[in-house]
């Protein structure tokens, strides 16, 4: 899809049918303004020679009235494929936004582990008006440029043919001056919009982390970074005002060329051959009129190109497959026992070395099995795995003996409840971002599961209770609050599994006792992988699965692991002692 024709094949095969209606009225109104603006131009002989050479003043009442009706229709006209033309614009905007959106929503977490999401988002608001502008360009270019200059050339070949020949020498240069314009110009735009959504990107990414870069003092190395981004990019958007602005001296000059020999001719025709001005001055509005379309079309080719580029990075967005789709013929997930088993499991992120290496464990139906190990030992990875944020390269994953990668991705999802290391909240309300667990819970169970999670106090006490906005991320709230709201989205699910990457290591210590407690009544019945953080999260799991470098090397209770002479968990739990209890490393 290089050249411009295909992006245009394209959009109007996903769009044109959808607005066949409102494009034909904007081609009426455009092609209504292009034939008033011929009248003016084909009636100017009227005037001069019947008003002025001829003086006939009843005539000239009828020549003023077409000319102010011919305005009055074109204004009207012009009005309404402007109205028309932008609002179907705007839908298109709107219909790539949510397609975009969907889309990006059905691609896995890898995707987004390799693009940057500020660069992406920058990206994708840079470019989406690309693919509205190839549909308006075209269709104002031909239905109303296009049949103007048509309409205006057909009055200057009906004055004078000679003059209209002497027009048409300057076409062939300026043609070929264009065209070597728009090639230069595709690649230098699509450097610019790369470069400007890293600019967008990277201030994006300085907002959002302005407490880190405030803390390390990093504003200068920030300022230096971007800086020389945006130099890149400012030297980048000047080449193409520089290659987009060529066609300005380019045409004017071939224009003027054009104008002064029409110009002498006439002259020549008006001294030696006694012609009426008439046709002459009517020759020249049209000429005049015609030079603003024919410099649009002239242009159309530049700006097409730079539209179509746009256009490409939004379809390259578009076109790229999911890489975990659902099977063919998958079934929907069945949940009884919530057994889950690792069978001979290695996986690695893209080309790197394998995070995991043949792992192989089961976490046995309603009980809660913690995963502990050194940094690095692949823990995190366990838990991603569960609900096919990735796929591992080899080995299997079953849930009551359903291996995961044969049943839809929704239903298996469905059957779990999640909270992650670094909690995240959506714009909106307390209520809105517990509710995101199950939007069909009650009022009453959102402020149960606030209740378990210790939250239902600290919510009280906010201004509007939970109805209070959270702000960007919930920057309003503390990092333990934001823990103890993601936990209460998570029980508010009321999924059999429960996964928890480290869910209390953002808490203090008095608060991270009411949540284990909390967390203690509601792992109760359930199937629940934890990464082991603390003391009471280690003792009070059913099983202990031991990792190191993506391998299990112990599995047992606290109490037989912790008695293990030599192992690795017992020597993890003397490391971390504590005079108020043990700690497990954490990852």
């Amino acid at each position: 899809m290089d050249s411009v024709s295909a992006v245009l094949k394209r959009v109007i095969s996903e769009n044109g049918r959808d607005h066949v209606a409102g494009y034909a009225f904007a081609i009426v109104c455009l092609i209504t303004v292009a034939l008033t603006t011929a009248f003016t131009a084909w009636i100017m002989e009227a005037v001069i020679n019947e008003a002025f050479a001829n003086r006939r003043a009843d005539l000239v009442w009828l020549i003023c009235g077409s000319i102010f009706a011919a305005f009055v229709i074109r204004g009207f006209a012009g009005y309404g494929q402007a109205v028309t033309l932008s609002t179907i614009g705007n839908n298109i905007v709107a219909r790539y936004q949510r397609r975009l959106f969907s889309h990006l929503m059905s691609l896995s977490v890898g995707y987004f582990s390799e693009a940057r999401s500020a660069r992406l988002a920058a990206q994708i608001n840079e470019n989406i008006n690309g693919i509205r502008d190839v549909l308006n360009m075209t269709i104002t270019s031909l239905a109303r440029d296009l049949v103007t200059l048509v309409a205006l050339l057909a009055v200057m070949f009906y004055q004078d043919i000679v003059l209209s020949l002497i027009v048409f020498t300057v076409a062939p240069p300026l043609f070929l001056g264009l065209r070597y314009i728009s090639r230069r110009l595709r690649s230098a735009t699509k450097e610019s919009v790369i470069l400007n959504s890293h600019v967008l990107g990277a201030i994006q990414e300085a907002v959002q982390g302005i407490a880190i870069v405030k803390a390390f003092t990093m504003e200068s190395q920030l300022e230096n970074k971007i800086q020389s981004t945006i130099n890149a990019a400012e030297g980048r958007a000047n080449r193409i005002a520089r290659l987009s602005e060529r066609n300005g001296p380019l045409t004017e000059s071939l224009a003027g060329l054009s104008i002064a020999g029409v110009m002498a001719y006439a002259a020549y025709q008006s001294i030696y051959g006694g012609v009426l001005p008439g046709a002459f001055f009517s020759f020249v509005t049209a000429l005049l009129l015609a030079y603003e379309p024919a410099k649009r079309l002239a242009r159309l080719q530049v700006h097409m190109e730079r539209a179509a580029v746009n256009a490409r990075m939004i379809y390259e967005i578009l076109d790229t497959q999911p890489n975990q789709r659902d099977k063919d013929g998958a079934q929907q997930m069945s949940v009884t026992e919530a057994k889950i088993e690792f069978r001979d499991v290695t996986f690695a992120y893209g080309s790197n070395e394998p995070v995991l290496r043949k792992l192989r464990f089961t976490a046995e139906g309603g009980k809660t099995t913690a995963l502990v190990g050194p940094s690095g030992a692949g823990k995190s990875t366990v838990i991603t795995l569960v609900p096919r944020f990735y796929d591992p390269a080899e080995g299997e994953i079953l849930i009551d003996g359903q291996n995961i990668a044969d049943v839809t991705k929704s239903s298996l999802r469905q059957q779990l409840a999640y909270v992650s290391q670094q909690p995240y909240l959506f714009e909106g309300t307390i209520r809105d971002n517990i509710r995101y667990g199950r939007p069909e819970a009650t009022d009453a169970e959102i402020e149960d599961a606030a209740r378990l999670a210790n939250a239902h106090d600290f919510i009280l006490a906010q201004a509007q209770g939970y109805d209070t906005p959270v702000g960007e991320n919930g920057i309003t709230l503390s990092g333990g609050q934001r823990q103890r709201l993601s936990i209460a989205r998570a029980l508010v699910r009321n999924a059999p599994i429960l996964l928890l990457d480290e869910a209390t290591s953002s808490l203090d210590t008095e608060s991270e006792a009411a949540v284990q407690q909390a967390l203690d009544a509601a792992m109760a019945g359930r199937t629940v992988i934890v990464i082991a953080h603390r003391l009471s999260t280690v003792v009070n799991a059913d099983k202990i699965i031991v990792m190191q470098d993506g391998e299990v090397v112990e599995e047992g209770t606290h109490e037989s692991l912790a008695q293990r002479q030599g192992g690795l968990y017992a020597r993890l739990n003397n490391l971390q002692a504590a005079p108020n209890g043990l700690l497990i490393s954490q990852e």
